[in-house]
């Protein structure tokens, strides 16, 4: 009797392993190619709407112009030609811009630690990208809370198990257990241990974005980096057009060493742009413009992208609204603007400002994701996490959200023809009163011929009810679980994290512990 109880916890030790072994499989699925848009992009536009725009911000950088408040920046554009008053207010003749933007790289290809994971954006191609910058996370049991270091691994990790995000990203949330003058340090090292795919650089100050670049010749080398982009980092501009000395200084950072950079104007619309929604275009475009423009005159042919960040104020609350009507229209405009200038751009996704996982996150993520994808935009960030007006990362919205970006790539590739023959046959095999359960056809097709969402609950009522009645939160937070069991590391070479942790306690050693400049960040 003893034998036989052993036996049966043997066995149900080996069926146990075996059905966990069978999760991490399924949960590590490989990472999807770049987006290859396959449905007709949104041309909201006519030809001569899109002149109309594009001239109305040209005659804001010729007549009204562009203060760049930074000493370097005023040199640059006045060794450029570039008409400067009142000291550092850049009034740009439309023809040099035009001239400068040309030079700009239509196209580009990010090289990841695993070369296998290498995406390329521009034209049809786009990449998705989870979101930055939480000051808060719901946690895996849903609770508000700051952020730690841990935290930040534990967003990296799952961005790494993802299908459908292309990157890391880099401070998913601020790990606020380290101070803020090495943050920067931490951050980049959690994007490049825990996983293999490409990742954001912090771009707080000059200083620190030659940290992250610097960190970034580690792991790739000097050499490579002068022809191979392989991080991106982002400026914003502070609207109404003003580019200030820490995203200037940034800016340059990257410009230099080759790599992307986004143009970002932070759009509140009616607080920091008119409150109309063609006006509000035509002001970010200006400004966008203007630091497109910048790019070039630092290093000519670097690769930059059309950047912006886009919000409807309320008048009720004065906070930034996500999911509005206007911000649909607003992504179609630019992404018709960024074609015609020939140049990638970013957008936000799945944007919300629930303070929960909830129906208003959820409508506000969908409509934002829509237009997003019928826009089609090429850098694809916020894509998972976002909520609150990016006060906090939900780690249950996070998963949620990157079936959904499964789901949105899935539509965004357009319509699968391969099979039509075959599947047009299997009518004639059927015929009147049938059903194709059981053909060859749906054998063969049954498991991929349509998405199938697995944190959606659309069983009946009462084989819900009977299951537990769980609702999505909880089953995200669960598959969260799983895949962090599931993780694996893609381990770095031992010479290169040495190298890096070495340079991380060096400066680490030479930055001070309270930096007044990066305290403002």
């Amino acid at each position: 009797m003893v034998q036989r109880q052993t036996n049966d916890g043997l066995r149900h030790q080996r069926v146990g392993r075996s059905r966990r072994k069978s999760i991490r499989k399924d949960l590590r699925e490989p990472m999807l190619p770049a987006l290859e848009y396959g449905i007709p992009r949104i041309e909201l536009l006519s030809e001569e709407q899109i002149a109309k725009i594009n001239a109305a911000s040209m005659d804001i950088l010729e007549n009204v112009g562009v203060v760049f408040r930074d000493p370097v920046a005023i040199s640059d554009w006045k060794h450029a030609g570039a008409d400067i008053r009142d000291g550092d207010r850049i009034h740009l003749d439309r023809d040099m811009v035009t001239e400068l933007i040309d030079t700009i790289p239509s196209e580009i290809t990010y090289h990841a630690r695993d070369p296998q994971k290498n995406v390329r954006i521009g034209d049809k191609s786009a990449m998705l990208i989870p979101m930055a910058g939480a000051p808060y996370l719901r946690d895996l049991d849903d609770k508000r809370r700051a952020p730690t270091l841990e935290d930040l691994a534990m967003f990296h990790k799952l961005s790494h198990m993802a299908p459908s995000l292309h990157s890391t990203c880099h401070h998913i949330v601020e790990p606020m257990d380290h101070v803020v003058a090495h943050r920067h340090l931490r951050i980049t090292y959690s994007s490049m241990k825990y996983s293999d795919k490409t990742f954001m650089g912090m771009t707080t100050s000059e200083r620190n974005a030659e940290d992250v670049l610097d960190m970034c010749e580690i792991l790739f080398g000097k050499d490579f980096m002068e022809t191979h982009p392989v991080v991106t980092g982002n400026c914003n501009g502070n609207s109404p057009l003003l580019w200030d000395q820490t995203m200037l200084g940034a800016m340059r950072a990257f410009n230099r060493r080759n790599q992307p950079i986004l143009c970002s104007p932070f759009v509140l619309g009616g607080a920091n742009t008119p409150a109309s929604t063609a006006a509000a275009v035509a002001q970010l475009n200006a400004e966008a413009l203007s630091a497109l423009a910048y790019t070039q005159v630092v290093r000519k042919g670097c690769p930059a992208i059309y950047g912006h960040y886009l919000s409807t104020v309320s008048m009720q609350s004065g906070a930034p609204m996500a999911g509005t009507p206007e911000i649909s229209l607003m992504n179609f405009m630019v992404g018709q603007l960024a074609r015609y200038y020939n140049i990638p751009w970013r957008t936000s996704n799945t944007l919300g400002g629930a303070k929960t996982f909830d129906a208003q996150a959820g409508y506000e993520s969908a409509s934002t994701m829509m237009a997003v994808l019928l826009s089609g935009a090429h850098y694809i960030w916020h894509s998972a996490g976002w909520n609150e007006a990016g006060m906090h990362c939900s780690v249950a919205k996070f998963i949620v959200d990157v079936e959904q970006c499964a789901m949105g790539y899935r539509m965004a590739q357009g319509i699968d023809w391969s099979d039509f023959d075959d599947a047009i046959s299997a009518v004639s095999d059927i015929g009147p009163g049938g059903h194709y359960l059981g053909h060859p056809h749906t054998l063969q097709r049954f498991q991929d011929a349509f998405f199938m969402p697995k944190l959606f609950d659309n069983s009946t009522f009462e084989q819900w009810d009977a299951n537990g009645a769980v609702e999505v939160t909880e089953r995200a937070l669960k598959v969260a679980h799983q895949m962090l069991r599931a993780y694996e590391e893609p381990k770095l070479e031992s010479s290169v994290d040495e190298a890096l942790r070495d340079f991380i306690a060096r400066r680490e050693q030479e930055i001070p512990a309270v930096d007044e400049l990066n305290q403002k960040y």
